[in-house]
């Protein structure tokens, strides 16, 4: 059974009984309690609190599977650790996991829980945590004064894209099984795996100042979907009438394969091509934009019985755009994925925007829906099922 637990107290120094404090419309515990009722992979969900308050605000949620407990008020001070708290639910309670979920963490999603759940389920896996990606560099003080730096090497400087960068805790959640928290008396412990999270979920609530930052972060999320209507902040798509797909890092995984005699080959999925087909019996056109232009994509775009395919073309919001003239559509009845920064442009515009998983921050960033699958994986069906969804 996995748990989620969320550890909330009615007191606060920073920010005055800001589990309360509306954020966004709700109060601040609200979006934690919805991403994690919201994800599959979780059983319960129990919002520990010392406050009468709070367990009447939780009540009036309505979530499924949140259940409202109660904690100590030992483990409710100032100085309590979040363990102490955390050992005393598992006392008191049988479970397998245990996902702990911090409410200073607002944009936290369900497909993120649900991605961390993944990674826990990986072989030799005893602990999670949220972290997420900080292209930086570092520099230390030495004992007279002078810089050193810690991951990289000034003389020959990276370029953005070729930095790997490092791993920031964000502290969004903590993934654990329940005899590892009692007989370690830690959140994590063992061998620790990272799931890594949109850039935007690097801040946590603990200052006034991080308030209005990841508010805006947060409503312009839900402002690109419906709100209240769609869970974690994802887009919920209108009406779709074309459903358009960049080539290289969407229907393919971006490599690049040559066989011996040094022909280019292409690694496409199955999953895409029924996609294409789901979509079709829709009704919904669909259209391959690519900066490409090669033979295999004219043959991969016949066989998948596409409307239209646009090749050697890297303005493809201008694409998209005479693909609206062409049917009599606006751009907000269209849906694109797109994987790099030439498709920003067409992200910003259409109607239902996506990326998938292994596409860069950035872009990601713009997207109202990231896939779970990574280009070349089935990321496009993903897509199609998303919209079908919304249809059936």
């Amino acid at each position: 059974m996995n748990v989620a637990f969320i550890p909330v107290r009615g007191g606060s120094k920073s920010i005055p009984e800001k589990n309360r404090k509306e954020f966004c419309g709700r109060p601040l515990v609200y979006w934690a309690a919805r991403a994690a009722s919201e994800c599959e992979g979780i059983d319960a969900v129990y919002v520990a609190t010392d406050s009468a308050r709070i367990r009447e605000e939780v009540e009036r949620f309505g979530l499924k599977k949140v259940r409202v407990i109660g904690r100590s008020a030992e483990t409710a001070t100032d100085t309590a650790a979040t363990e102490s708290a955390m050992l005393e639910f598992a006392g008191a309670c049988e479970f397998d996991t245990i996902l702990l979920i911090q409410a200073t963490s607002p944009l936290l999603r369900a497909e993120d829980l649900q991605e961390g759940l993944r990674v826990y389920g990986l072989p030799d896996t005893d602990s999670v945590l949220s972290v997420v990606r900080q292209k930086r560099v570092w520099w230390k003080e030495d004992e007279n004064g002078y810089l050193l730096p810690q991951n990289y090497d000034y003389r020959k400087r990276p370029r953005r894209q070729e930095f790997e960068g490092f791993l920031a805790e964000n502290g969004a959640f903590y993934i654990t099984g329940r005899d590892s928290l009692l007989r370690s008396g830690c959140r994590i412990s063992g061998r620790i795996r990272a799931c890594e999270m949109p850039a935007d979920s690097y801040l946590e609530l603990d200052e006034p100042s991080d308030w209005a930052v990841m508010e805006m972060l947060l409503r312009r999320r839900l402002s690109r979907g419906n709100g209240e209507s769609e869970p974690s902040g994802r887009s919920d798509p209108g009406p779709i009438r074309l459903a358009a797909s960049d080539c290289d890092g969407v229907l393919t995984d971006g490599g690049m394969y040559y066989s011996g005699s040094g022909d280019e080959m292409k690694k496409f999925n199955a999953l895409d091509g029924m996609g294409f087909e789901l979509l079709r019996q829709c009704g919904i056109r669909t259209a391959i934009i690519t900066g490409e232009d090669h033979p295999l994509l004219i043959r991969r775009a016949k066989k998948l019985g596409v409307d239209d395919l646009i090749l050697g073309e890297r303005d493809k919001l201008g694409a998209l755009k005479r693909l609206c003239a062409k049917y009599g559509i606006s751009l907000k009845e269209t849906a694109y994925i797109g994987d790099d920064i030439f498709d920003i442009p067409a992200l910003e515009a259409c109607g239902f925007a996506c990326a998938p998983r292994s596409a860069p921050d950035e872009v990601k960033e713009r997207a109202d829906y990231v896939t779970e699958r990574t280009g070349g994986e089935g990321c496009f069906r993903e897509m199609a099922d998303r919209i079908r969804k919304r249809l059936l």
